[in-house]
């Protein structure tokens, strides 16, 4: 296998470790602060059901990312070297400094800045790169207004109920983090599949866009082992920084957050997982008061999300060019 081969798996899983790592505080962040779960519990949990979620929901957002989002035969493993790099680079970045940003923002990122500079414009397909966009900027929106609705309706259903519900949100959250884990997994999995598959199509160990099964294996267990190790940080900031979370929140905005997800992984929409849950925590804690959530907080992570694709973009680009450079 080429060693340019051999690196872009290394680093296509690299990313995936840290997506899971960066990914977890999402799944389990509302579980832990609203006393749901135990943290070790928790992780583990959504661990093992990210690993399980490419098998079950199939794998439209692989095709997405590796065989509509980019033209293969203008590609070069050089270029997909240089877009990983600018991904990891950002996404270590922000995770060293607390910041929940999109890892999946960040790949798209890394790739287009590595294409444009590497292959041109014509390297990228328009009608994928729409695709992507729509799915990456939309979902926030969607996910927002659909946790503000479902928790509103949660509440008339639950006006004349007693207390002892709360018991009943509590235990209710094992399900819906199991199919948050599972979305997640189906989502953020299977980009580095796209990913890698597509680079054995460049490399030549393929003659056409067709995942193997060891593909789908190894990218599952790394971004589940990442899932399974957390981010503290981020779980902190998800769990507690927007408004005091209750069980009641932590059911509502993984029950919204899921249904986003899935839907857009079955239609092949590369989403953020960390943009849908945030944006559904916030519309969750806006169903009771704008007055109840942290909006500082909410603009430190805007501000992160908007200037994630040109950063990420700008160290790919630049990674490539030190790549060429190194050649000559």
């Amino acid at each position: 296998m080429p060693q340019e081969l051999v690196v872009i798996i290394a680093l296509a899983l690299l990313y995936a470790l840290l997506n899971g790592v960066t990914g977890s505080s999402n799944i389990v962040a509302t579980m832990i602060s609203s006393r749901a779960f135990r943290p070790g519990a928790a992780l583990a949990v959504a661990a093992v059901a990210v690993f399980f979620g490419p098998f079950v929901f199939g794998l439209a957002v692989a095709t997405t990312i590796g065989d509509e989002f980019v033209r293969a035969g203008a590609m070069s493993l050089r270029v997909l070297i240089a877009g990983l790099g600018g991904a990891i680079t950002w996404t270590v970045l922000t995770w060293l400094l607390g910041m929940p940003t999109s890892a999946s923002h960040a790949l798209i990122g890394g790739i287009l800045g590595a294409v444009l500079v590497g292959a041109g414009f014509g390297a990228i397909n328009p009608n994928g790169l729409s695709k992507v966009l729509l799915a990456l900027f939309a979902s926030p929106v969607i996910g927002f207004l659909s946790g503000f609705v479902l928790t509103r309706l949660i509440f008339f259903a639950a006006q004349n109920a007693s207390p002892a519900i709360n018991e009943l949100f509590r235990r209710g959250q094992l399900l819906t983090s199991v199919a948050m884990a599972l979305s997640h997994g189906a989502n953020d999995g299977q980009k580095t599949i796209g990913v890698i598959t597509l680079s054995l199509l460049v490399g030549g160990r393929l003659n056409s866009f067709e995942i193997p099964l060891w593909v789908i294996a190894i990218s599952a267990a790394a971004i589940a082992l990442g899932t399974g190790l957390g981010s503290w940080r981020l779980i902190r900031t998800l769990g507690a920084g927007f408004f005091r979370v209750r069980p009641v929140h932590g059911c509502s905005a993984q029950l919204t957050s899921t249904l986003v997800i899935l839907t857009a992984s079955l239609f092949g929409g590369p989403v953020s997982t960390t943009q849908v849950v945030s944006s559904s925590i916030v519309g969750v804690g806006s169903s009771e008061g704008l007055g109840r959530v942290r909006w500082g907080v909410v603009g430190d992570i805007v501000t992160a999300w908007l200037i994630t694709i040109p950063a990420s973009a700008l160290f790919a680009a630049a990674l490539y060019w030190i790549l060429e450079a190194a050649q000559r």
